[in-house]
């Protein structure tokens, strides 16, 4: 027990020192949790101990709490808005993926059948884990690239369940596919209906229950019995603890509570998400990483580099060069259930362990690479498509006391020829490079980028301003401009379009100066202009 108690005060020291100097660099905390699972089992000797289960046991519902917050963000509506995203899409990156890597592993390394295709299926994911808490954070998830990167995240998910089953047909010569796919819609089929009916009663019942008795200790303890139960059920079933919880994510989606629900179990999945990534690291050899350098990391560049081109041009198809860049970089590493994937082959004798331990190693590397990545995305996409990247490039404007007017829709330009007319300073800020091109030709001072961004608030000087003007149509994106323009600088004089009073009240919570009802005002002017 002491010995026990040795390793986790060195873990959580090792942790909090590393990610405080990490983050002094702006580089993600994962790499701390990971850097110290390597030290950790260097240091103690037991990677690939059998005695790691318990503990990656708790990291994989660092993964069930991820995947619930992804069913909050995936209501019934959002679902359906986004279902060619998600299920066209996603299938064929998946599919096309399998195949590049299947062909690779058989002819290129004449690799068996098998295991080929268990790597290739494998390889095809991406890591949700690392990629959406970044989206989330960034804002980047209701952007174009980062709309379409988290509905392929979202289908990959959904396909690990059928991925697992088949691993468990490839052990079990008894079983034939016909049953295993009989059993797999017979026990899907209860837990959909179960959920979506009773469940989805006890759900409203827990959550209302609790929120109504006003005792915050009772309704977090609601929310924990409502994902740990959903994931068992789940799992009895044979399927993913994540299917469970994403689930339970969906139905909550629909409910009053979705916000606080995701606000309050924010901390608790990032410390089970450090624990995952914590069990990650433990699964790094070092020696046998030094004696394999150049053929793990050749394997590695090539993979991402083929999962990089497919997302690529897939994306292409619907969407211009800077969102396809940004997505194929999003989403070019091998993700955590590749962990489940391998370690599932390995026990059931489907791969051997020495290719097994191998193909974990490059999956830990692409995943340590995977946040360098996403926190220089635009920077990344600016290699690639220079006119497109003008968001950080802007160079911090020579101005005082103006006017910065987000957005050059229709409002846009109406604002910015009634600011022209009074001879009042302004720039423009637009997120749509045509707009932005727009009002260039017309003479005025336009920037490509996104007003939530740290880098354009400092380059437009946006401390220096008179007032922001918020003309954007989407209460979504009026609240995460505000907010970030609200936290860069406090007393910034904002003025914002609203299109109702549900609108004013739901952004009522921020120090916005004013705001400007459109069919309100249009509805004044109309009567002054009835009565002149």
């Amino acid at each position: 027990m002491d010995s026990i108690l040795v390793i986790i005060a060195i873990s959580l020291a090792l942790a909090s020192i590393l990610n405080i100097v990490l983050t002094k660099f702006s580089i993600s905390h994962i790499i701390g949790y990971i850097i110290t699972g390597i030290a950790v089992s260097t240091f103690f000797d037991f990677n690939g101990s059998q005695n790691l289960n318990s503990l990656e046991l708790i990291g994989e519902f660092g993964i069930v709490f991820l995947m619930f917050t992804i069913g909050l963000e995936m209501s019934y509506s959002k679902l359906d808005k986004l279902k060619y995203l998600i299920f066209v899409n996603g299938f064929i990156q998946m599919a096309l993926s399998s195949i590049a890597v299947f062909l690779i592993a058989f002819y290129a390394f004449s690799l068996d059948g098998t295991s080929s295709l268990v790597i290739s299926l494998a390889f095809s994911l991406s890591s949700t884990a690392i990629v959406l808490p970044y989206l989330k954070k960034s804002k980047d998830i209701v952007t174009p690239y980062g709309e379409k990167s988290m509905a392929i995240l979202v289908f990959q998910d959904l396909a690990v369940i059928p991925i697992l089953l088949l691993m468990g047909f490839l052990a079990n010569n008894e079983l034939s596919m016909g049953d295993i796919l009989l059993n797999t819609v017979f026990y899907a089929a209860i837990i959909i209906i179960f959920m979506f009916t009773i469940g989805k009663k006890i759900i409203g019942w827990l959550l209302h229950f609790s929120a109504n008795a006003k005792m915050e200790e009772l309704f977090l303890s609601s929310v924990f019995t409502i994902v740990i139960c959903a994931s068992l059920m789940a799992h009895e079933m044979g399927f993913t603890y994540s299917l469970g919880a994403f689930i339970a994510g969906m139905i909550i989606a629909e409910t009053n509570f979705h916000i606080k629900v995701e606000s309050d179990i924010s901390s608790y999945k990032d410390l089970l998400l450090g624990a995952f990534f914590f069990s990650i690291g433990t699964k790094i050899d070092i020696y046998y990483f030094a004696t394999n350098l150049y053929l793990v990391l050749g394997v590695l560049v090539l993979v991402m580099a083929v999962k990089a081109i497919i997302i690529y041009f897939i994306i292409r198809q619907k969407s211009n060069k800077s969102d396809s860049t940004k997505s194929s970089l999003a989403l070019c590493q091998i993700g955590e259930f590749s962990f489940a994937i391998f370690a599932l082959a390995i026990n059931q004798n489907i791969i051997q362990s020495e290719l097994g331990n191998f193909l974990i190693l490059i999956t830990v590397l692409s995943m340590l690479l995977t946040p360098f990545i996403v926190n220089n995305i635009y920077k990344l996409a600016s290699i690639f498509v220079v006119e497109f990247f003008e968001a950080d490039k802007i160079s911090p404007v020579d101005l005082s006391n103006h006017t910065v007017v987000c957005g050059f829709d229709i409002l846009g330009r109406i604002v910015a020829k009634e600011l022209t007319k009074r001879e009042i300073v302004f720039l423009i800020i637009s997120d749509n490079l045509q707009h932005v091109l727009q009002a260039r030709e017309l003479g005025y001072k336009a920037y490509f980028g996104h007003l939530d961004k740290y880098p354009v608030l400092e380059s437009l000087k946006v401390e220096q301003s008179n007032s922001i003007i918020v003309t954007a149509n989407s209460l979504k994106n009026k609240h995460i401009i505000c907010e970030a323009v609200l936290e860069y600088y406090p007393e910034a004089s904002l003025v914002v379009k609203i299109n109702s009073l549900e609108e004013k009240v739901a952004l009522s919570n921020l120090k916005i100066k004013s705001f400007v009802h459109a069919q309100h005002e249009t509805a004044v002017l109309l009567v002054q202009h009835c009565l002149d």
